[in-house]
């Protein structure tokens, strides 16, 4: 039984103010997205490797394996109009690879999250194969406060987390959650799952795995790299 992870690149660097999409950018001298790509082989050596990328955006990234020597296989699918719509063409471009019924895992990831931990991937994988469902956080360590209609209010920050990636669960149950009809409630792929009425199973996260979306976070990534 062979496992999956989809990875999400669908961004356009709108936030970053660069003309590269974001997933593009250098950091170490490379495209952040093969930092992304080489932490699932890295982690789960064999694990078949989606790249959900927009169909205008292919023939720049194959140029760029090209340039860089990148040769980690992985499968091209083409980008949605929404991250969910994104998800629904990698879950379309595994079936050729898995029956209806298979019990295989898909990891979801996204593609400017490219120092995830290797513990993290393969916990996530673990705890969706005993629950169906795995999602990585990590703790709150700022005040929160809630904004209302007359004011702002502190809230327990014990109580929240922040939500990363890669989200994790049983194939079957994935394409399940996916034949539902887009709505914007639909974040992440987690609050796809919930709208079926399942559970989610957390698992602890990394710090490390930001999100790469600012000119800041991309200073954090090229600190992250050299560290490395």
């Amino acid at each position: 039984m062979s496992d999956f992870c989809i990875v999400v690149a669908g961004g356009k660097g709108l936030r970053m103010g660069a003309d590269l999409p974001k997933q593009f950018l250098p950091i170490g001298g490379r495209p952040l997205l093969m930092y992304t790509l080489e932490a699932f082989a890295q982690a789960v050596p064999g694990i078949n490797v989606v790249l959900v990328l927009p169909r205008d955006q292919q023939a720049y990234w194959r140029d760029l394996c090209r340039k860089h020597a990148f040769t980690l296989a992985h499968t091209i699918a083409d980008g949605g109009a929404t991250r969910f719509h994104s998800v629904q063409s990698g879950l379309r471009a595994i079936e050729a690879a898995a029956t209806p019924d298979d019990e295989s895992l898909v990891a979801v990831h996204d593609g400017v999250r490219p120092f995830v931990a290797h513990d993290v991937i393969c916990r996530c994988l673990a705890t969706a194969r005993e629950c169906g469902t795995a999602v990585p956080v990590v703790p709150v360590v700022e005040t929160v406060r809630e904004l209302l209609n007359d004011g702002s209010v502190t809230r327990d920050r014990s109580r929240f987390r922040l939500v990363q990636t890669p989200q994790t669960f049983r194939l079957s149950l994935l394409r399940q959650a996916y034949e539902q009809p887009y709505t914007e409630a639909f974040t992440d792929d987690a609050s796809v799952v919930e709208a079926l009425g399942h559970s989610i199973a957390l698992v602890e996260g990394n710090r490390e795995n930001i999100k790469i979306t600012t000119p800041f976070d991309l200073t954090v990534a090229e600190a992250l790299v050299e560290h490395n």
